[in-house]
């Protein structure tokens, strides 16, 4: 049953704008692209064991890169920005 929240769950995102969130009891994590707030909301809960008050998402599309003369894109990602509920806390 775990094995299924962590194929919905890749990573926590840690960055300077996402510390400043954490401090604030939201979370930052890179998801399965095909996965929805339902689902995020179930992962988190039972993963880490917190209760979830508000799961927002952000789609990023792929960029163009370069390496020399071949092009290519990066791959697309799904961000959650998860708002925990008072008194609940993730230590990252």
């Amino acid at each position: 049953m775990k094995s299924e929240y962590r194929n919905v769950i890749k990573a926590p995102i840690i960055t300077e704008k996402s510390a400043a969130l954490a401090q604030k009891n939201i979370i930052t994590f890179s998801v399965d692209v095909n996965a929805n707030k339902t689902q995020i909301k179930q992962a988190v809960e039972k993963l880490f064991d917190v209760k979830v008050e508000k799961v927002n998402t952000v789609n990023v599309k792929p960029k163009k890169k370069r390496v020399g003369r071949y092009v290519g894109k990066t791959n697309r990602v799904k961000k959650a920005i998860v708002k925990l509920a008072e008194g609940s806390s993730i230590e990252l």
